[in-house]
This record gives structure tokens, sequence and C-alpha cells, in this order.
């Protein structure tokens, strides 16, 4: 019974991950080894949130079915947890919330640590992009490649909360459920874990796989002690809110972009 339960338990997780972050993780290395066989990593871009229609409104319309659609995995990942959960006294949907600590039970305390969080990785992260292409193992990143329309800003915002709930959730939340539940040490998971996260990011090249690598040591260590994923999304959605929108205002005028 035990057998067949993790046997169950591994072809969820493929099935999560083949439809989500592991699909992208695949697609990043085949677009590394195609930027590294047509020049130097240096001279490469990486643009994050592309323009992807010439026209305004369908740009938007297309946007935002991007970031609705980007969600169905995490509707998935609490489905199954609320799935196998059916029975128990915390079953149900708002017990795979309350199990990941994806709610809104300690806000000031979640926004706090998030805070905090952000600040923690983004500072670093920032001489690691610098080390990186000093180096020659970076691409150059634009973070924003969309027009600049009224709902520019908005959009970003609302693509950088996406980024935070998909990888928090899937990434260290519901992988470290699922990783204990196969019989994982707490050690190999979290080390799985970031490996993961880096290997999606790998299409930026070196240096941003190692920096996401850190940061999902270091996420997936602090889940592990406080069982809350909210605070996580609050740092990555910060981080990407700053990257996304802060490129988006000011990367002309400061010459980047």
């Amino acid at each position: 019974m035990l057998l067949a339960s993790r046997r169950r338990l591994r072809a969820e997780v493929l099935i999560v991950l083949g439809l989500s972050l592991g699909q992208s993780a695949v697609y990043s290395v085949v677009q590394l080894l195609d930027k590294m066989t047509r020049a130097p990593l240096a001279d490469a871009t990486s643009t994050l949130n592309r323009s992807q229609n010439t026209r305004e409104y369908f740009d938007l319309t297309y946007q935002l079915l991007d970031i609705i659609f980007a969600l169905v995995p995490v509707a998935l990942v609490f489905y199954f947890l609320s799935t196998h959960s059916q029975g128990n006294r915390d079953g149900g949907a708002g017990g795979a919330f309350a199990r990941l600590g994806f709610n809104f039970a300690r806000p000031g305390k979640d926004l706090l640590h998030g805070v905090g969080l952000a600040a923690l990785i983004g500072i670093p992260s920032l001489g690691l992009y610098a080390a990186g292409r000093a180096l020659g193992i970076t691409t150059a990143i634009v973070p924003s490649g969309l027009d600049a329309y009224w709902w520019t800003v908005p959009v970003l915002i609302l693509s950088a909360v996406r980024h935070g709930i998909v990888e928090e959730v899937i990434v260290v939340g519901y992988l470290m459920d699922r990783f204990g539940k196969f019989g994982w040490s707490a050690p190999v998971a979290i080390v799985v874990s970031a490996v993961l996260r880096g290997s999606y990011h790998l299409y930026q090249g070196f240096g941003p796989f190692i920096g996401n690598v850190v940061m999902g040591l270091v996420f997936a260590w602090i889940y592990t002690r406080t069982k809350r994923v909210m605070p996580l999304v609050i740092a990555h959605a910060l981080l990407d809110i700053v990257a996304f929108v802060g490129f988006s205002l000011f990367g002309k005028a400061i010459g980047l972009g």
C-alpha cells in the first residue's frame, strides 16, 4: 500500500512539473544551448515580459491570459493536496492552503518576513549579476520588454505576483511536502528543490542559475522551519516588482534597454 501511494505521488509530481516549472526547466536548458552555440553568453540577451502583439489591447489580453493560465498548475496542486487530505480533520481546500501556509493567518509577520527576505536576497543578487556579466557567464537581462501603455505597470505587478505564487507554492511548498512523503531527508529535498529553481533560470546564463540555487536553498530551509510559504511569495513578488517595474519606468533613463 505504501509503495503504491508513493508511486501515485511520484506520478502526481511529474504531472504538476510537466505542466509548469519542470517544462520551463527543459525549455531553459535548450535555450541556453541555443545561445551558447550562437555566440558568447555575454553577447546574448534574455528578455522577460515580452510584448506579444503590436496592437495595445490584444497585447494586454495576451498578457492577462498568460498570467491566468500560469496559475492553473497552482490550482492543481491545491486540488491534489485537498483530495489527499480528505477524511482528515484539516482536509479540504482550506486545509490545503493552511498546510502550505498560503493564507492570511498572520499577515503582519508574513509581510515583515517577506520584506526582510527580499532585502537579504535582492542586494547580493545585483552583485552576482554584475559579476556574471563581467565573467561572461550571464546574458544581458531585460526585465521588461513591454511597450509603454497605461496598463504596463499593473500588468508587470501582476506578472511579479504570478511568478511569486507559482514558484514558491510549487517548488517549495508542494515539492517539500511531496519529497517528505517520498521518504527523502530534509537536506536532500532542499537541494533538489533549489537545483530545480536554478534550472529553469538557465536561459539567463550560469550566474542566475547559481543565484537562484542559493535563493532556493535559503527559501526551502526557511520553509522547513516555518511551514509557511506566504512570506516567500511576498519576498519573491517584491523582488520581481522592483526589477520589472523599476526597469520599465527608469531603464531607459539610466541607459538600459
